[in-house]
This record gives structure tokens, C-alpha cells and sequence, in this order.
């Protein structure tokens, strides 16, 4: 799915999707010729859950 659709689901700006990648917190599953990011729904859940256990662990 485009970074559009990824942030309409998830509730967040496409610009938020962007800017996580660009930090290395989600790994899209492609990126076409022309540099836009595609991803896999489950997996980009599973990077944020992974992502927020990390920081709970890191304030306790």
C-alpha cells in the first residue's frame, strides 16, 4: 500500500510515515524507481508495537 493509505489507517499524516522511515523506526517493503515507499500493513504495526515496547522499557 502507498504511504497515503498507510497513514489513513493508521491515523497519522503521510508526512509521519515519511519522516519514521527516514529515522529507521518502519522499513517499507519496497521502494519503487521512483523513490516511493510501499508497505505491508502488518508489518509496519508490528514496527510500531516493537518500537513502543522499546521506549516502555527504556522509561522503566
Amino acid at each position: 500500500m502507498s504511504s497515503s493509505e498507510l497513514a489513513k489507517k493508521l491515523g497519522l499524516a503521510r508526512r509521519t510515515i515519511s519522516n519514521y522511515a527516514q529515522k529507521g523506526w518502519i522499513t517499507p517493503a519496497l521502494i519503487t524507481p521512483g523513490g516511493q515507499y510501499r508497505w505491508r500493513y502488518d508489518d509496519v504495526v508490528a514496527e510500531l508495537r516493537k518500537l513502543a515496547e522499546e521506549r516502555r522499557q527504556e522509561r522503566d
